[in-house]
């Protein structure tokens, strides 16, 4: 079998359940050694046991692989640069960082909470920026000391919930829409040090997706984690070095890539908003509807 990633050191956040456990044993399987993140909470965040990362650490070293335990909060700024330096220190090098650590808080938007809203936040967006900005750092003074690009990879976790919104989630789909915006906006900005950035939006039958309805055997089977991570691990890869600010779904039977927001139709401006209104009417009645979570236009 090809190794994508032998050699490599990767981080995956959120990595002893669900998706992340199985981006972990399959980066161990492509040769990659893995810190294993997690804090252990519940599907809201609350409590905190790291007995489920040492489980999936267990698991890598079993197959042969080299993995160690980190329980930081991937929210908490120093948090997220202790668990970079404990790459970095453990296994000498950084090469590879998962953002997928995530909970859910899930409300309608005149009950929810302001606590309710903070928290999944911080998880997810801020999460996602406090790893990156930390690895980011590093990867820029490597190639400042060996003045040349280094190799790095992000590899985000969006969500349908952000590029094409779910009732119900505003905290969540908003953090995951400004995920899909981060990943492009830093893959502009890496792209010089020879950093890649990439998100993918997982569609996975997870402890944070149980609740949404009732799925059969077959459809159980078919959103296996199992079947997101080939995708996140072929973009932690070398091979991949020319793919940058890209969110591609997997799952559920599929894998595709997501187009991002584009221009429409357009008038020249007015100043007369009575004029304009029906300009901006027939506008919209022209250009494609927004998706539904299918990510196909509504009805």
């Amino acid at each position: 079998m090809t190794l994508l990633c032998e050699g490599k050191v990767a981080i995956v956040t959120g990595a002893a359940r669900g998706i992340g456990r199985e981006h972990a044993l399959l980066f161990a399987k492509h040769g990659a050694k893995v810190v294993v993140n997690d804090l252990g909470g519940a599907v809201d965040g609350s409590g905190g046991d790291t007995t489920p990362a040492q489980e999936v650490a267990h698991e890598i070293e079993a197959m042969g692989g080299e993995a160690i335990v980190n329980g930081d909060d991937v929210g908490n700024f120093d948090g997220a640069k202790n668990m970079v330096d404990q790459a970095i220190n453990h296994f000498g090098q950084l090469d590879i960082l998962v953002n997928n650590a995530g909970i859910l808080r899930d409300r309608m938007l005149v009950n929810m909470t302001e606590e309710e809203w903070d928290a999944v936040i911080h998880v997810h967006l801020k999460g996602t920026f406090a790893p990156t900005r930390h690895a980011a750092a590093y990867w820029r003074a490597m190639s400042k000391q060996n003045d040349a690009p280094v190799f790095g990879r992000v590899i985000n976790t969006s969500s349908t919930s952000g590029i094409y919104g779910n009732v119900g989630q505003t905290n969540y789909g908003a953090a995951k829409a400004g995920i899909a915006s981060f990943t492009i906006i830093a893959a502009r900005e890496l792209g010089r040090l020879g950093v890649t950035v990439n998100a993918i939006s997982p569609s996975a039958y997870t402890r944070m997706t149980d609740y949404l309805r009732e799925y059969t055997e077959d459809e159980i089977e078919e959103r296996a984690p199992a079947w997101v991570s080939p995708t996140v691990v072929w973009l932690a890869s070398e091979e991949a070095g020319d793919i940058t600010g890209r969110v591609i779904q997997a799952g559920a039977g599929m894998v595709a890539v997501c187009e991002g927001w584009r221009r429409g139709d357009e008038v020249e401006a007015m100043a007369d908003p009575v004029a304009l209104g029906p300009k901006i009417r027939e506008m919209c009645g022209k250009v494609r509807k927004n998706s539904g979570m299918d990510g196909f236009e509504l009805d």
